[in-house]
């Protein structure tokens, strides 16, 4: 019987230090949405406050192998991933003494790279999402090591770009001295109220200064999006037909289609 074929995953780190602009929502349904195109996903939950978990229904103090573990090289991915109730979703769950964990690294070896090791060994996985805890901690920085590009929701308001550039100065510190691959994959404008025009300005702002780094989806402010994680479901599967759920759906096809379309080009290049 011929052996599975082996995968090497795209990585994606959801990352921003501003609180409250979508990041955990994006997390699960955009990992939602790409399992629900057939691709199989592993969706790591690297923020202590462990609601990408809870959005998925396992609860807090599960006795589970964490992402924890991981860090401190008491576990694998194989051993640590557990199946969700969707279909081609994993998840490695979050744990509360991650909040501890920056203090507990300070003084390991290769402290940056420990989340490199387990998910760039990786080859169950067509991609792999990283949930980022709100800041540009110890944490966020294991992430951006271990991924290939980042995801940047922005919410449409007033400060929408402040801080952005500490982020972007973070990824490029990075760039230089852990991981020289590590792109931008791409701005998502979130929370979008088409009533208002603030958001509508917002938009035109981070597009005018971005181009084309920002994702043409846009995620509106849905009611929907917000009760999803109370009942343990990601929205995609609580009102598949919600504009919110439908706006992720229409990501995953773009990330899909704009990932399809960059190893197009790489092949061309290197014909050439």
């Amino acid at each position: 019987m011929a052996l599975p074929k082996e995968k090497s995953p795209k990585i994606f780190a959801v990352a921003n230090q501003k609180g409250g602009v979508g990041k955990t929502t994006t997390s699960v349904n955009l990992a939602t949405a790409l399992a629900a195109c057939g691709k199989d996903v592993l969706l790591v939950d690297l923020d202590p406050q462990g609601n990408a978990s809870t959005g998925l229904g396992v609860p807090r103090g599960a006795n589970l192998k964490t992402t924890y573990h991981l860090l401190f090289n008491e576990s694998d991915v194989k051993n640590a991933a557990i199946e969700t109730k969707i279909p081609h979703l994993s998840l490695l769950p979050s744990s509360m003494h991650l909040a501890g964990a920056e203090i507990e690294l300070v003084n390991e070896k290769e402290r940056e790279s420990r989340l490199y090791k387990h998910l760039r060994g990786c080859t169950s996985y067509d991609y792999i999402v990283i949930d980022c805890p709100p800041s540009l901690s110890l944490l966020t920085i294991n992430a951006f090591v271990a991924s290939h590009a980042v995801i940047v929701p922005l919410q449409c308001e007033f400060y929408a770009l402040e801080g952005l550039s500490q982020l972007t100065k973070t990824i490029e510190r990075v760039q230089k001295h852990f991981n020289p691959t590590l792109t931008i994959h791409g701005i998502l404008l979130t929370m979008y109220d088409a009533r208002n025009k603030l958001s509508m300005q917002v938009a035109r702002d981070v597009r005018g200064h971005f181009g084309k780094r920002v994702y043409k989806t846009i995620i509106p402010r849905n009611v929907r999006l917000s009760e999803a994680p109370s009942y343990g479901l990601p929205a995609i599967i609580y009102d598949t037909r919600c504009s919110g759920a439908q706006a992720y759906i229409r990501l995953a096809s773009e990330i899909i289609r704009r990932e399809k379309e960059d190893s197009r080009i790489s092949q061309s290049k290197e014909a050439a």
